[in-house]
């Protein structure tokens, strides 16, 4: 093995004898099936046969042969190979052994240190008078109607409803910006403020025209650092009217009759939401302890897969606001290599937990794969039995059963931790 990676090299050599009982038996298939000008198939010689396709017999050979005994000589010297092997080196000579060196990766074999009643600390599960003021103001909000406004004009908090097109003034062959319905929130924080400044005191059936210099750091890329000139066609005004927290209310957006029902509910939503993500926390800084406590070599294999995860990820990101990957101007290779230092301690922490796992033999059941497939299919707005068909067709779902495991053993290590309440920063008081 190389010093500090988990690269292996295996020579294989395979007996001569062996070498030429694989060539006979794949030189007789093919002179059952082989058409040759003069003979009927199965009568033309074995030595015409071995001259006419001698390249493709010798590639069957070390296809059949290399990969079976590549197979024994890990068993034999019970190495736990990751991802497929690299052959090179072959020598393949006429009453010679077959030989070739394989080149691949192994799992590293490393000692597990403590992992019981490690300290950790996790932050507060109590739920505050703001955080439940907030969440039922958010409520509010999502229940709120928009109202047409008749008796006066547009105005800053109103939002106008408009069909616009936008021409470039510096590119007359761009393709307009048009939309149709769409909604400005007036002097709101998303609002280009040439909108909200041309907009202010419109009414219905009114028309504006005005150009916009959107910045070079703009949000929208396609728009950064352009000018275009706007023809904005008003449709309505509207004002947001937000309900009153009452029973009413209460009564409106859930299956409680009073306000204070609904807030113990929203109340008790917040206390699980809030203890989910203060374990999380604190089960992520426990893996982390231990990722920091073992020094070890990971394979390549696994980091470079899970850096193509992260940035199939990230290309999933970009396509779901519609933004083309090939626009944006990354750097892929300066983002792998970015992605890797974060990518190695994830697959150290990974094999460090299945360690664990097979430690203390956790196992998962059918019934506990079958939950998580479910809730994958829900997430995906498919039928749990055709996300089930396709995990087991592509092989995925020993992938599933190795994610169920390992966290699992997470959970051992958090429940066996000593949980300590994270330490609140006070900020320095000024001296008087």
């Amino acid at each position: 093995m190389e010093s500090g990676t988990c690269k292996k090299e295996l020579v294989i050599e395979i007996p001569p004898d062996i070498v030429r009982q694989e060539s006979e038996a794949v030189t007789a298939q093919y002179r059952r099936l082989a058409r040759i000008p003069g003979f009927r198939p199965g009568r033309a010689p074995a030595s015409l046969i071995r001259r006419h396709f001698q390249d493709d017999i010798r590639n069957e050979v070390v296809q059949t042969l290399l990969p079976k005994y590549f197979e024994n000589a890990v068993k034999e010297q019970k190495m736990s190979v990751i991802g497929r092997p690299h052959f090179a080196d072959l020598k393949f000579e006429e009453d010679s052994p077959l030989t070739c060196t394989a080149k691949f990766e192994v799992l590293p074999e490393f000692e597990l240190k403590n992992y019981k009643e490690l300290e950790v600390e996790q932050g507060t599960l109590e739920v505050t008078e703001d955080e439940l003021k907030k969440s039922l103001e958010d409520l509010r909000e999502r229940a709120a109607t928009f109202e047409p406004v008749e008796d006066r004009p547009a105005e800053d908090g109103d939002y106008v409803q408009v069909n616009y097109r936008g021409v470039g003034k510096s590119d007359a062959e761009a393709k307009p910006l048009e939309a149709n319905d769409a909604m400005v929130h007036l002097a709101s924080d998303g609002a280009v403020p040439e909108f909200t400044e041309n907009l202010r005191g419109a009414k219905p059936g009114g028309v504006r025209e005005f150009d916009v210099n959107y910045p070079e750091d703009y949000a929208s890329k396609a728009l950064a650092g352009k000018s275009l000139s706007y023809r904005v066609e008003i449709q309505s005004v509207k004002k947001k009217v937000v309900p009153e927290l009452d029973n009413e209310f209460a009564k409106s957006v859930s299956e409680f009759k009073t306000v204070d029902e609904l807030k113990a509910r929203v109340s008790e939503n917040l206390a699980a939401h809030k203890k989910y993500e203060a374990e999380s926390g604190a089960k992520q800084d426990l893996l982390k302890q231990l990722v920091a406590a073992h020094s070890f070599p990971v394979p390549d294999t696994l980091v470079e897969a899970q850096i193509d995860g992260k940035l199939e990820r990230l290309l999933g990101q970009l396509i779901s606001q519609g933004i083309d990957p090939r626009n944006v101007g990354l750097d892929w290779q300066k983002l792998r290599e970015d992605a890797r230092p974060e990518a190695e301690k994830d697959v150290r922490g990974s094999l460090i937990l299945e360690k664990v796992a097979d430690a203390e033999s956790i196992e998962v059941t059918e019934d506990e794969i079958d939950g998580l497939i479910r809730d994958l299919a829900q997430e995906r707005r498919e039928s749990p039995a055709a996300l089930k068909t396709r995990l087991t067709r592509d092989g995925e779902l020993p992938t599933i059963e190795r994610r169920l495991r390992n966290q699992k053993a997470l959970d051992l290590i958090y429940h066996n931790a000593k949980i300590k309440p994270k330490s609140e920063v006070v900020p320095d008081q000024a001296e008087g």
